[in-house]
């Protein structure tokens, strides 16, 4: 099949890769002159994990990562644990990966133009005819045709426009060098919030590339109208306050500014119609949701393994593969979807009910059973069982 990807992301160049190495004609539409990666840090599930594996790039991945064993987090004034999430408790192997970005994008894309994938650059796709397979960028200039089209531009993607709900909060996000960072546990994404309207975070994420120093990625949660107010204030202020929810990350905020910050906004959607004719959509462009759960890249991957599957399942029928491909991620994606809208104003939202159930109940009911087990499961992205699905296991 001559195939095209609209989008150079986690689930686009893995969606590349895959069907590349299937013998399928590939080419990638990105906006950019060259593909890039945007954004900091990010956590590989178990589920991710296993797609990787399939590709030939987990350890790779690993190695470049660094192992989390643990999402632990704090209420602040009260000290009061209101996050502990163990991978072991699920399995004594499991754990997940925090990487940069930019470490697993250079992963995927080389081994995308290794799998004979072409990419095509400063293509600004605005549309698609889901009937013919012609792709148009701005301006009206039309690509194709092609047998079919994914949708991999991500939450913000222009063939899903007016369908996403902008989230109440977003978060700052920034790389900084793990030996300057401070006294903090190497294998777990630690947490500290003032009710639910403040949170800040650290998360170790290996090297960005090869031989060089390990980082971690620093968030701060805030309002998503908020920004340019945060700018306004000046970050003298913001120092002061960041330090009093977490003092130990002082010498962290004290080496960020506006260049070193960047400022990310989330969407929570679901995608009605994920199949339009010819037009598959992959990854955020089909559920976006906020990072709470951190399943994003780890969805993608999935959603790439999974069509793949679909297509070499059946290879003379695309109506009836990418009806497959839905009957395999669908229920998964609903799963996800649904648990990530009821647990993300727990930890981010301007209410004081559910921070304050929070404070009082999480800590002990996270330790009787089976509650560690399902915790594992929820946050390694296995509920649904999805890799049991893939034949990934």
């Amino acid at each position: 099949m001559k195939i095209a990807i609209a989008g150079a992301g986690v689930g686009g160049l893995a969606a590349a890769t895959l069907l590349a190495r299937a013998g399928h004609g590939v080419e990638v539409f990105d906006q950019f002159d060259t593909p890039a990666p945007v954004g900091s840090g990010l956590m590989l599930q178990e589920t991710g994990l296993a797609v990787l594996g399939a590709m030939g790039l987990r350890r790779a991945a690993e190695a470049r990562g660094a192992p989390i064993h643990r999402l632990f987090g704090r209420s602040i004034p009260s000290g009061r644990t209101v996050l502990d999430v163990r991978f072991t408790a699920l399995r004594e192997d499991l754990c997940a990966v925090g990487i940069q970005r930019s470490a697993l994008f250079d992963l995927l894309h080389a081994s995308a133009l290794e799998a004979g994938a072409q990419f095509s650059g400063r293509v600004d796709v605005v549309a698609v005819d889901g009937v013919s397979g012609h792709v148009i960028e701005q301006g009206g200039k039309q690509h194709g045709p092609f047998d079919m089209v994914i949708d991999a531009m991500g939450a913000n993607s222009p063939l899903t426009s007016g369908a996403a709900t902008m989230l109440p909060f977003g978060a700052l996000w920034a790389s900084v060098d793990w030996d300057k960072a401070g006294p903090f546990d190497a294998h777990a994404l630690e947490q500290r919030y003032r009710k639910a309207r403040q949170m800040t975070g650290m998360m170790p994420s290996g090297a960005p590339h090869e031989g060089a120093a390990p980082t971690a990625t620093y968030f701060w949660s805030l309002e998503s109208g908020a920004y340019e107010d945060w700018r306004a204030q000046g970050l003298a202020a913001w120092r002061t306050e960041a330090e009093m929810l977490w003092p130990e990350t002082a010498a962290v905020v004290a080496g960020l500014d506006e260049e070193t910050l960047t400022f990310a906004r989330y969407r929570h959607r679901t995608w009605p119609r994920p199949v339009e004719g010819r037009l598959v959509h992959i990854g955020d462009s089909w559920h976006a949701t906020s990072p709470q759960l951190g399943q994003g890249a780890n969805m993608a991957l999935l959603d790439a393994y999974a069509l793949c599957q679909a297509l070499a399942a059946e290879p003379e029928d695309l109506p009836r593969a990418l009806e497959a491909y839905l009957g395999q991620r669908s229920l998964h994606v609903q799963l996800y979807q649904a648990m990530s809208f009821l647990f993300t104003p727990v930890y981010q939202s301007r209410g004081s009910v559910l921070p304050a159930l929070r404070d009082w109940v999480a800590s002990p009911l996270s330790r009787i059973p089976p509650a560690p087990a399902v915790l594992a499961a929820l946050v390694s992205g296995s509920v649904g069982r999805p890799l049991r699905r893939l034949d990934l296991v």
